[in-house]
């Protein structure tokens, strides 16, 4: 007897040994998290979905490319749900869906069901993800996820013997690269040498280039530049650096089987259904010219008056009343008054320019012009501002630009190194707020209910 590991979407994968199946971060959506198409390119057959009668799901965290309340809504209510989550309110939410078995996982506490042991283990960041190692029929298998493996797990993972697969989040995103593409310098496409170093210590039989491997819209620039390491430049590197390891790309829907001596393609998941060429790779392109936010707005849908007045009127108030709610930020650059333009475009591309004092204390909103020269400028779509601010729309969808502008000599020195995280509007958006995308999802599905 094998293992079984079918892999579903980014790092959705299924889990089968004996008679127990698990699945682990399943995403059942195509585009998932807005705006991120399968590459290679999916459809779900939701309606066999819903005859899945799954032992358990494990998810790794709460984000919205591994928790969405669209993908699990599919599955059966008995179906227990286990998440590594320190906010409570997720298991709250996820029994509001109706799922009436929900747990918290805690870390390197074995959890047994049927056949395979799945014991989550302490990821870089622990206050937001983890690992999932798996073992059954005498196999070790470590499921990274995302995340990064900080030296204690590490060496914990290393004193749990030989390591059968590994399946390893192969690309370096570029998420906060693409938001100040000006002032980012492009990727050279090799790989980490911590990655190297890590899995040269745990020296596993086999490695599955996991997560990512999506795309954005047809018209956008991110298709050739959030992801620089391909496929192939994974399998040339990580083989070349680790002779006695093989590696094994799984695409969605195809199943391999796993034993001691061995492993072989198996039948793949008949409701994840490919469509068109599935021999595709990522073509990450350096030197690809960012355009101008004015443009990119253009590609989205005109807002209704409600909407459109939703957003003016956090721009004029409601970020001053949230901003002055946060504690006060460490970065040096914020230390003195700087003056702040956040320049918002609507479908015709055309800016509502806002202007702001923004002080260690407090924001203070100046009004809709200014003559003063500014020392920070951040750029949004006006439906993309609307939907982080209605649906809680994650950062990857958002197109926000910083700070695309040249500044006066002073400026651009006193910016040097400067932590782009610590935008007034994305500290805004994002400091403190917890599961705004599934309570946005949660809210939905009441309403349709109700109808």
């Amino acid at each position: 007897m094998g293992l079984k590991i079918s892999r579903i979407l980014h790092a959705g994968y299924i889990f089968e040994c004996g008679q127990t199946q698990i699945a682990c971060d399943p995403i059942f959506e195509n585009p998932f998290s807005v705006n991120c198409h399968a590459y290679p390119n999916v459809q779900f057959n939701h309606a066999e979905i819903s005859k899945l009668r799954l032992d358990a799901v494990f998810i790794s965290h709460f984000h919205d490319d591994h928790c969405s309340f669209e993908s699990l809504k599919h599955l059966h209510r008995e179906t227990p749900i286990y998440i590594y989550c320190l906010f409570k309110e997720m298991m709250s939410w996820i029994r509001e869906l109706g799922f009436s078995k929900v747990y918290s996982l805690d870390l390197n506490l074995s959890i047994s069901i049927g056949d395979i042991q799945i014991i989550p283990r302490r990821a870089l960041d622990s206050d937001v993800d983890c690992l999932f190692q798996l073992q059954c029929c005498g196999l070790n298998v470590l499921n990274v996820v995302d995340s990064w493996i900080d030296e204690a797990t590490l060496t914990l993972l290393h004193q749990q013997g030989d390591w059968d697969l590994i399946l390893w989040p192969f690309q370096t995103m570029r998420e906060i690269e693409v938001i100040m593409p000006s002032r980012s310098m492009p990727a050279s496409g090799e790989i980490p040498i911590e990655w190297i170093e890590q899995l040269k210590i745990l020296n596993p039989r086999y490695i599955v280039p996991s997560s990512c491997q999506f795309i954005h819209e047809e018209w956008s620039w991110y298709r050739h530049a959030f992801f620089p390491i391909s496929y192939q430049q994974f399998q040339q590197q990580i083989e070349l650096a680790l002779p006695d390891s093989k590696v094994i790309r799984l695409n969605p829907s195809v199943a391999i089987e796993l034993d001691q001596n061995s492993i072989q393609f198996a039948k793949p998941l008949h409701w994840v259904q490919p469509l068109g060429d599935h021999d595709v790779d990522y073509e990450y392109k350096k030197d690809f010219k960012a355009p101008a936010t004015s443009q990119i707005s253009i590609h989205f849908k005109e807002l209704t008056w409600k909407q459109r007045e939703f957003v003016i009127e956090f721009c004029c108030k409601g970020i001053v009343e949230k901003f002055n709610s946060l504690d006060r930020s460490d970065e040096i650059y914020f230390s003195i008054t700087r003056h702040w333009k956040l320049s918002v475009f609507d479908s015709s591309g055309n800016a509502m320019d806002f202007h702001y004092a923004v002080s260690p204390q407090e924001m203070q909103f100046l009004g809709k012009s200014s003559n003063e020269p500014i020392s920070w400028l951040t750029e949004i779509p006006l439906a993309k501002l609307y939907g982080a601010l209605a649906d809680g729309e994650t950062l990857s969808s958002l197109y926000l630009r910083i700070n695309d502008f040249i500044f006066s000599t002073e400026i651009e020195l006193e910016m040097h190194d400067l932590d782009c995280l610590e935008d007034p509007l994305m500290r805004c958006l994002f400091n403190g707020e917890f599961g705004t995308y599934q309570l946005a999802q949660l809210t939905r599905l009441r309403l349709k209910s109700s109808q």
